[in-house]
């Protein structure tokens, strides 16, 4: 089969090879699965780079999340041959693969209401967003929430989930077709960070008081404008650094300002409490089926197509979701 690998650390673009290696063989508790559609996350990029908390042997196959098709399910493992399923594959055989295996206790059904692309980048995204917006802020209705980089993957999926909880929605965005995106996605407020000052127009859109929640994929001067205008006992979601600057928090100023910094490790829930990941599936399920959340895809693209497509992720050029969807014929 098709898959691509990483033999030595490095840009995605030079490091990514797609070579004919074996088909994997699902170990206990694992399935085989043939891979729909996979979409591409910053972490893939960062894996290549050698950069990611979690360093898989070399060599792997980069590719964190799948929408997939059983085939086969290895010993004390339970599936339905032909059912399509959403899930993690199991490192180091990532999912920019014909074929991988993922674990079974993890893989769940893929929504009806959406295509096998759209499914691939329901589950680490909205997952993400789901918990940093219900579990550790308590997003509650008609409050604010400030969104970097709204119209990328992790973060149009926390504009469409905080408009799903009732809230007003302020999308940041770097230029104009991206605030468009930021629009369609149904922004209530869109600042370009490029060319408006962040902090006065946040504050002019909440008439001073500035924004309720703030979610932060990005860091750096993110996360040092965030503080400017956040509201009294705001919650800033540290969700991760794109920028590639981690910032350095004044606690004084938490202090003065009486808001809250609170992180999100969402893999830390597949460990510690798997119950509300299942649980969050079915409330995403329901989301997706009711026409409140659906997730953006700005590009299918081939297999062969794949080292590409995490290099743009990684780059910050693109907007929405990327997804690989082996089937798709070269050029596609």
């Amino acid at each position: 089969m098709k898959a691509w690998r990483v033999h030595t650390n490095g840009e995605p673009r030079d490091v990514m090879r797609l070579e004919d290696v074996p088909e994997p063989e699902p170990g206990p508790g694992e399935l085989l699965v043939r891979v729909r559609a996979a979409n591409v996350n910053f972490p893939d990029a960062l894996l290549c780079r050698g950069e990611y908390q979690v360093r898989p042997p070399l060599p792997f196959t980069p590719g964190v999340e799948v929408c997939a098709e059983v085939l086969a399910a290895g010993e004390g493992a339970e599936a339905t041959p032909g059912a399509r399923v959403i899930a993690q594959p199991v490192l180091p055989s990532g999912g920019l693969a014909e074929r991988t295996v993922v674990g079974a206790a993890g893989a769940r059904p893929a929504p009806e209401a959406l295509d096998d692309a759209e499914a691939a980048a329901l589950h680490i995204g909205y997952q993400t967003g789901w918990f940093g917006l219900h579990r550790r802020a308590g997003l509650r209705s008609g409050e604010t929430l400030l969104v970097h980089a709204a119209a990328g993957g992790v973060g149009s999926a926390a504009v469409q989930l905080g408009k799903a909880a009732g809230a007003r929605v302020i999308g940041v965005v770097g230029g104009e077709a991206k605030a468009e995106t930021a629009r369609a996605l149904g922004c209530d407020v869109v600042v370009d960070r490029r060319t408006d000052d962040l902090v006065a127009a946040v504050k002019e859109a909440t008439g001073g008081r500035g924004a309720d929640v703030v979610y932060d994929p990005v860091g750096g001067d993110a996360y040092a404008k965030s503080v400017k205008c956040v509201a009294f006992e705001g919650r800033i979601v540290v969700v991760g650094f794109a920028s590639g600057a981690v910032p350095t928090p004044g606690l004084n100023h938490a202090l003065i300002k009486n808001y809250s910094i609170v992180g999100l490790h969402w893999g830390l829930y597949n460990q510690r409490d798997p119950a509300a990941v299942a649980a969050c599936h079915d409330e995403l399920v329901k989301l997706a089926q009711e026409g409140a959340i659906r997730p953006l895809v700005s590009e299918r693209v081939p297999l062969d197509a794949g080292a590409d497509a995490v290099q743009r992720v990684f780059d910050g050029v693109t907007t929405g979701r990327v997804v690989v969807e082996p089937g798709l014929a070269s050029g596609a």
